[in-house]
């Protein structure tokens, strides 16, 4: 019993929709009416640029750090138990209860879980990203080169203590490239949007 409200605590502090609250406050908009319509910080950046969307992504990693590093201490100390945490916490910002269960993608909240839990691992998978995005101009199909080689950096360079931590980070990964299908099917149609191609100015208040 001690677990669940622990387990709750991550995804209430995942389910903050940063995003959505950045765009209400500084623009007076609603952020899923804009750009991709996604509760992310690309579509932020897409819609206000980066001054907001830089602040945004580290809230957004670190609603995925604090549970590892914070929460799950508190119950336990395995190494399980904080991956759960973690990804209550990515349930949260994807499934948020703040604005109708809808929410980002969990990218940056899922990087703040593994940087609690496999920092080597991230470090690939972001290094992964960063050269898909140089060279491609695509977030996203950064985003899913770097959630789909990163179960493989886990099972090199910090391999778990039981194999069904490895399995969640499978999943997860799984997850993550689920959740961007809208964009793998824009990106076979040529019509994905390239980083640092800004949407329409939102409008100001």
């Amino acid at each position: 019993m001690t677990a669940l409200p622990w387990l709750l605590a991550s995804y209430l502090l995942g389910a903050i929709p940063t995003s959505y609250l950045a765009a209400r406050a500084f623009r007076g908009i609603d952020l899923r009416e804009h750009g991709s319509r996604n509760l992310g910080a690309t579509n932020l950046y897409r819609v206000l640029g980066w001054r907001f969307a830089l602040p945004v992504g580290l809230f957004d990693a670190a609603k995925g750090l604090i549970p590892v590093l914070v929460f799950a201490p508190r119950v336990s100390s395995s190494e399980l138990f904080a991956l759960v945490c973690g990804l209550m916490a990515v349930l949260g910002h994807v499934f948020s209860v703040f604005v109708r269960f809808r929410g980002g993608k969990g990218v940056a909240t899922a990087a703040g879980v593994m940087l609690g839990l496999t920092p080597a691992a991230l470090g690939l998978a972001l290094a992964v990203w960063i050269v898909v995005v140089y060279c491609t101009g695509y977030v996203s199909l950064g985003s899913i080169a770097g959630a789909a080689i990163f179960p493989v950096a886990v099972l090199l360079l910090d391999p778990p203590s039981a194999p069904l931590v490895l399995w969640l980070d499978i999943a997860v990964a799984a997850a993550i490239i689920w959740l961007h299908r809208g964009n793998i099917k824009r990106l076979l149609n040529g019509t994905e949007n390239r980083f640092g191609r800004r949407a329409a100015p939102a409008p100001r208040p």
